[in-house]
């Protein structure tokens, strides 16, 4: 079978045969037999868990030592912002200097700020100290990113593998997201309230350590460009309009959430939440994993417009499910089923990025589109919680509906403008 087409506009890498073209073995198997794979995705998913730890430990030990959930949203939004604000600015000294040298570094500055936070909370120290320790964490790398980057040095000019790549850690995402909150409750609860924090720190360092040994996989440094020649992925044709997509869609992620938590509240079965958004993230994980496994066909552009709309369809479920039914069963069942959209979503999105993205700057890109997402999150979050609190947990589900009809509509915009390949 021939090769697909180089992507000019992935890092290099030796051109290796198409892995898509060895038949009869699962897919991710191929994947993590290439050399250095398996070790740079063990230390890669190590380092990825606390992400969805550290925001419920802060939270909770904030809550639990201040008694004002008003602070700890405070701490960690401020957190969120600061992210949004360091995170392209980390990528963009990866992509010129190396993973292992920047990352490292960055990941001890983060680690020292979780525990500035955990020892500020402890012993009591002023308010604007939890702020100033939480914003220190913002230099926590794109772990997630860097792997997709070393699996796109890896399977240049397979676009296949690439494909399933993407799709796998797309799944490692929802996973890490999946279970992340559910250890942090349980180490905060049956520990002590610092316990989440520091377990995250430590497994963050871990992590990152064990990822940036593996230089053998690292995709080479580019260095930095002089003249006109190096510009900002921002400025790429098509990014702008790609990251309004990723903040649609982080709308849509931010918004479940918090109607999910008010809606079991109102029910009297807040500690019931946390399933309930889990199987959302099952469902988005395991379709992940299913959409990577299947050989992609079509035009890049059309798949995301189907994927989008797939979205918004299915969105349509959690709200019929509390408005109908008033059950957080059927809820959990629509969510599972809701789920089942996002993944194949965000992975053409990330293959898009990809694309767009020139030639060195891919972590830095890549970080962009997660900054976008989180943005998004953080908008859905707060119109989440006013439709919630104004016109009700059921109604406030068409809140994320909403963003997932917009993240349509972008893509279909962009996509009928010639705005991607």
């Amino acid at each position: 079978m021939p090769q697909a087409p180089t992507d000019p506009t992935t890092p290099s890498a030796a051109p290796r045969p198409p892995i898509a073209a060895r038949p009869r073995r699962n897919p991710y198997v191929r994947l993590l037999a290439l050399p250095g794979a398996a070790a740079f995705t063990v230390g890669n998913l190590v380092a990825r868990l606390p992400m969805g730890m550290f925001s419920v430990s802060a939270v909770t030990m904030i809550a639990g030592a201040r008694g004002s959930y008003a602070l700890a949203g405070a701490v960690t939004a401020t957190g969120l912002a600061a992210t949004a604000a360091v995170a392209p600015w980390i990528a963009r000294l990866v992509d010129r200097h190396g993973q292992a040298r920047v990352a490292v570094p960055a990941t001890v500055v983060a680690v020292l700020g979780s525990l500035a936070l955990l020892l500020c909370v402890r012993y009591g120290a002023p308010d604007w100290t939890l702020f100033a320790a939480y914003a220190a964490t913002a230099t926590t790398p794109n772990t997630g990113g860097m792997a997709r980057a070393r699996w796109a040095h890896l399977l240049k000019g397979d676009a296949a593998a690439v494909h399933t790549a993407n799709s796998f850690e797309q799944a490692a995402d929802e996973l890490c997201f999946m279970l992340g909150p559910v250890l942090a409750a349980f180490l905060c609860g049956t520990l002590f309230p610092q316990a989440g924090t520091l377990v995250g720190a430590v497994l963050l360092l871990t992590g990152t350590l064990l990822f940036a040994a593996q230089r053998a996989t690292e995709p080479p440094v580019h260095g930095r460009a002089t003249g006109p020649a190096r510009k900002s992925p921002l400025r790429a044709r098509g990014m702008p309009a790609l990251l309004a997509v990723f903040l649609a869609t982080g709308a849509v992620f931010g918004a479940l959430e918090v109607v999910t938590l008010a809606y079991a509240d109102e029910r009297g079965h807040q500690a019931a939440a946390g399933v309930v958004l889990a199987l959302q993230a099952a469902g988005s994980c395991a379709a992940g994993l299913v959409f990577g496994a299947v050989r992609p066909r079509g035009p890049l552009h059309r798949r995301r417009v189907w994927c989008a709309a797939a979205m918004a369809a299915l969105m349509a479920l959690p709200l019929l499910a509390a408005t109908a039914t008033g059950s957080l069963v059927a809820l959990a069942a629509a969510l599972l089923c809701a789920g089942m959209a996002t993944a194949p979503t965000m992975v053409t999105a990330m293959t898009l990025v990809q694309r767009l993205t020139p030639e060195g700057q891919l972590n830095e890109g890549m970080t962009l589109a997660v900054t976008g997402l989180l943005g998004g999150i953080a908008c859905g979050a707060a119109a989440g919680g006013w439709a919630a609190e104004h016109l009700g947990a059921a109604t406030g589900y068409g809140v994320p509906v909403a963003a997932a009809v917009c993240a349509l509509l972008l893509t279909v915009g962009s996509a009928a403008r010639g705005l991607a390949p």
